[in-house]
This record gives C-alpha cells, structure tokens and sequence, in this order.
C-alpha cells in the first residue's frame, strides 16, 4: 500500500484502512476547523446531544442593513436559512473557494449576552482555548522571548521522523533553513537527540515569531516539505483576496493582515500564540496571531494561522460580533473559518472532498451551539 505524507491532509501510517483513514480524517477536519472558535467544549458536544436553542420573543425583527446585505449577496442564504437564524437558530454554509486546497464555511446564531464577554474571554488566550484537544496553549511576549517556548515538545514521532528529513521530502512542515539545521545541528547518533530536536525546535519557533513581529508576512515560511515548495505568504494572501467579508465589508482589517507590522488596527489587541493541538491523526505545533477589536456596538476577532507542523499552509478564522437593539442586549455571532492544504487535490483528494466538507459544516455548527451556551450561561 501507497505510504502517504503524515504531513498531509490525509496522512495514515502505513497499514491503515482506507476506512480508517476517512474516518479519523474526517474528525480532524471538523474539529480543527472549529475548535478556536468555541474552545474544548466542542469534543464534549459532538458526542453528545445537540443544546437546545432557544428562539428569540424578536424573531420578527430585521436584520441590521449591513449584515442583511452580507448574508444576501455573499452568503446568499436561502429564505428557509434567514428564517430560521431569525428564529434563533444556528446557521451554516460552505463558502465558495478552490475546492482542490481550501476549506471555507459560514456560521451565525443570536447570542444573548453583552459582547464584551466573548471579548473579553477571547483576550484571555491561555484560559480561552485550553483542554480538550488543546494540550498546550502559551501567549507570546512581545518581543518574544526564548521562555516563552519552554513547554514546547515535539512528539516522538516527530523526532524519528525528522531523522530522515530532506528538502523535498519531509513529514514536518519545516522551510528549507531549518531541515538544514536539524540535519547539521544534531548528531542523530548521540543518545539525546530528543532533548537535542526539542531544543532546535524551540530556538525555530522563537525566532519565526520574532521575524514575523518585524517583518510581517514577508518572514512567512516557504515549506520544503514536498518537491513543490508551498509559499505561506503567497497562500495567505490568494485566500484573503478571495474573501468579500474583507475585500468590501472590513478593508482595515484586510490591510492589517496583509501589512502588519506596518499596518496596525487603532483600539486594537493583538498578540501571538502558540499551541499544541491534538485533534486527529498527529500532535500539531501551530503559531497563530491573535487581533481583538471591540467597538462602542460591535467587535471583530481575527485568528491568523501562521505555522502548522502537519495538515495546514495557513488559515484565517474571522468572527464579527454585531450588536442589533431592535432584537435586544445581545449579539449577532457571524463566523466565517477558512484554511488551505495540500491534501485535497488529486484522485485521493476528491474522493475525500465531499465527506469532509459536510464534516466541517456539521462541526460548524456544533461549535455555534456550544459558544451559544458558554457565552449565556
């Protein structure tokens, strides 16, 4: 049987099932297209019985202008799909995108509570996206600090892995500098090449998230983990181009994105993270940068995927909180989750595609339940 990249979407170890793979890929997708959205609850709700909704006493009220026409002319929801987020109900949908490498879906739910909940706790990163399937979540300083790395440790399969590690052909997702110095800086024969990889790896992270605070997406990997190098930068702009929800609604936040440091958000949080993830078929390292922006009616939070040691390129989690006093003190929760790959291109790839997006939209809305209950309990 074909041995297929752990580093890539569907990556399997090498004896797997092909239903083995589906299924445990499958949980993958869903729960990490989610997770940062609601936090560990959301391991907890897809096994369990979904919460109930309660229907809003203002269901007949319009929806704001601006997010009405949003969801009109680019969500393009159905009459039947504007009822029933009228009534309080969760809603979600597959986005338009390039099927053969992204992933996008929409979600939205009333949310009665002040926004400056969700602010507020989003802020507090650490505590926000911690257990579960979050085994390590860690604030970084700015400037960042080689401290703040500490509890980072790659897992043992990692290690082993990087072992064998070339340029072009690799099952980390590592740019072309650090494949060499994991090559040149270890003696793979010496009994501690654990301690010694995870202390590489430190000093990698470290200075990625450091570069990135100077020299913004221009200091983005470029991965050498397959013959085809992958451009994080490039990816990560081709899939904030395609987005309307920046391109018309939130062009500030487009340019923040696009040319931080330079470009800076007034009245604004930001800050980087990393993590330790374990939703699937491997532990994942990810860096993320973290904007908050809370307005006197309404707030945006910004999740923007920096590195990923398996599955991902890059991936960008948008979440507008609305105010709308025609329907009461609480929020319109309006999410739209997107992220690239290079596992969902040819002949395994589309076989795949169909079953995870449906995963990915039922864990969207799984997810919009459960921050729905945490924010109003």
């Amino acid at each position: 049987m074909t041995r297929y990249k752990v580093g890539s979407l569907f990556g399997i170890l090498p004896n797997a099932s092909i239903d083995r793979l589906l299924s445990r890929t499958l949980v993958l997708l869903a729960k990490l297209k989610v997770a940062r959205t609601n936090a560990p609850l959301v391991v907890v709700l897809l096994l369990v019985a979904p919460v109930p909704i309660a229907r809003s006493q203002n269901a007949s009220a319009p929806l704001p202008s601006r997010l009405g026409t949003y969801l009109r002319d680019v969500v393009r929801l159905t009459s039947e799909e504007q009822r029933q987020l009228a009534a309080g109900e969760p809603v979600t949908k597959l986005l338009d995108s390039d099927e053969s490498k992204e992933v996008a879906v929409f979600g939205a739910i009333w949310i009665n509570a002040p926004i400056r909940r969700y602010a507020d706790a989003v802020r507090d990163i650490e505590n926000f996206e911690r257990g579960g399937g979050f085994k390590v979540t860690k604030r970084i300083s700015s400037p960042p600090r080689p401290e703040d790395f500490a509890q980072l440790q790659l897992p043992p399969d990692d290690v082993a892995d990087l072992r064998a590690c070339r340029v072009d052909d690799c099952e980390l997702k590592l740019g072309e500098e650090a494949l060499n110095r994991f090559r040149s800086q270890i003696d793979w024969k010496a009994p501690d090449t654990n301690a010694s990889a995870n202390r590489l790896m430190r000093q990698l992270a470290f200075e990625y998230a450091a570069r990135y605070l100077k020299g913004g997406n221009d200091s983005l990997a470029v991965y050498r983990d397959n013959t085809r190098p992958t451009f994080v930068a490039q990816e990560f702009r081709s899939m904030v181009d395609s987005m309307p929800e920046l391109t018309t609604y939130m062009p500030d936040i487009r340019k923040h994105l696009l040319e931080y440091p330079k470009s800076q958000l007034p009245n604004a949080t930001s800050l980087l993270y990393w993590q330790e993830t374990e939703f699937g078929l491997k532990p994942t390292l990810r860096i993320s940068h973290l904007t908050v922006r809370e307005g006197p009616s309404d707030a945006v939070v910004v999740s923007k995927m920096l590195y990923a040691s398996h599955y991902f390129w890059t991936g960008l989690e948008l979440r507008a909180l609305v105010s709308d006093p025609a329907r009461g003190s609480g929020f319109w929760f309006v999410t739209v989750n997107r992220s690239r790959s290079d596992g969902l291109s040819g002949s395994t790839g589309a076989f795949l595609r169909r079953r995870v997006r449906t995963e990915v939209q039922e864990g969207a809305m799984a997810g919009l339940r459960v921050t729905k209950q945490k924010m109003e309990d």
